[in-house]
């Protein structure tokens, strides 16, 4: 065999690839979808099959943000698009770049009138939502006895939030009968006891299926006795890429019925430490203003001290200045008072008899009295002269005149 004529693995996958992709490129294929993933990415993987044959799709998330439709397992679609190869595998796939359902099947018609209906209606206005509580003590559970969401839901609770109690209104999830069921549930949830709410909120919801599973959330009477509850719903009806007339209509939509329980349970351990760390960040902060308020009493206290001992020192001043000028005008006054007192003293002196003899005037005394007069004084007696150092006898001689 001539070596020209080999051709490696890669060489012959190229060439397929340049084939294919050369060949194939404006396709539109009816088919119906199996194993839908969305990945967090935003692209959307899934294969298309008939009766016979199974492709591998590709939807980026540059196309698919443009789709008007979601695809779901079981959902018969026709897409638009060409085939590329993956060398590394080797595989051919479809490159999907629209999608739109397949000939309006009986129950995608029956779908989109509904929602027309209940959208005219004012069913799914935002306005019309319920406010979600954000920590419900009494959660109402409307799903089925046996299936394995409810334990799911049930270990998230108790993991998430021990505190919560569960209500749980056993319902049949899918088949003729489960819309009456899931409405019967929901009245139930709805009573009151004692004045009060028998719950906070109520969950609705079931794990994932086909189409035809899940059809019960898409049922009038259901949607209406969501829209009418006086109680919010939350909806986690199947998979993520799930949607049902139930979502439109609930308060609120989550992905899964655990995704659900996650949003309506706060997380304890979280709160725990929120409530630890808030605890320090307080004490520290009460810490912080005692030491704050320690340091303005002790400056408030030195304020007053230091004030007081200025009043007391400007007032001790006011007090000295004051018994200074007191002290003063009292000397002063003694002084006067003393001068008067000496002149009143000179007076009263000069104006007594010792005084008025100083002056040179004698007092004539004859028998023990004094003469005031010369006709009282006897001639025939001795009388006596006082002067203010002593006295000297006389007698009298009369004259002629």
């Amino acid at each position: 065999m001539d070596d020209e004529q080999l051709l490696s693995v890669s060489q012959l996958t190229g060439l397929i690839k340049l084939t294919l992709e050369e060949s194939f490129t404006d396709l539109h294929i009816i088919g119906e979808v199996s194993n839908f993933k969305a990945y967090p990415s935003g692209h959307w993987y899934f294969s298309l099959k008939d009766e016979d044959a199974v492709i591998s799709c590709t939807m980026w998330k540059s196309v698919n943000y443009y789709a008007k439709i979601m695809p779901t397992d079981g959902m018969k679609v026709v897409v638009t698009g060409r085939i590329t190869v993956y060398p590394p595998r080797g595989n051919y796939q479809l490159e999907v770049r629209s999608i739109k359902p397949a000939g309006e099947g009986a129950l995608f018609v029956a779908f989109e009138k509904l929602k027309q209906k209940l959208a005219a209606e004012g069913l799914f206005d935002l306005d019309a939502k319920k406010p979600i509580p954000e920590m419900p003590m009494h959660i109402g559970i409307v799903t089925s006895a046996q299936g394995a969401a409810l334990q799911d839901m049930i270990s998230v609770a108790k993991r998430r939030f021990p505190l919560v109690e569960l209500i749980v209104a056993p319902c049949q999830v899918q088949g003729a009968d489960a819309p009456r069921t899931i409405i019967t549930a929901i009245k139930e949830l709805n009573q009151v006891v004692d004045n009060k709410p028998l719950c906070d909120v109520i969950l609705v919801g079931r794990g994932g299926g086909s189409i035809e599973d899940l059809w019960a959330f898409n049922d009038e009477g259901v949607a209406r006795a969501i829209f009418h509850s006086g109680i919010p719903i939350v909806t986690g009806v199947g998979h993520q890429t799930d949607f049902t007339i139930a979502d439109f209509v609930a308060d609120l939509r989550a992905p899964t019925p655990t995704a659900a329980m996650e949003l309506l349970t706060p997380d304890g351990e979280a709160m725990l430490e929120s409530l630890e760390s808030f605890k320090e960040s307080r004490m520290e902060k009460i810490l912080d203003d005692l030491a704050a308020m320690r340091e303005t009493l002790i400056d408030s206290v030195n304020d007053i001290w230091q004030s007081a001992q200025r009043i007391c020192n400007f007032n001790g001043q006011t007090l000295d200045h004051t018994m200074y000028k007191l002290q003063e005008k009292t000397k002063k006054f003694l002084q006067m008072q003393q001068n008067s007192l000496e002149i009143l003293r000179h007076r009263i002196t000069g104006a007594s008899p010792e005084g008025i003899l100083k002056k040179g005037f004698v007092l004539v005394e004859q028998a023990g009295k004094f003469v005031k007069r010369s006709a009282d004084l006897s001639s025939a007696e001795p009388f006596a002269l006082k002067f203010f150092d002593g006295k000297r006898r006389a007698v009298t001689s009369e004259e002629e005149g």
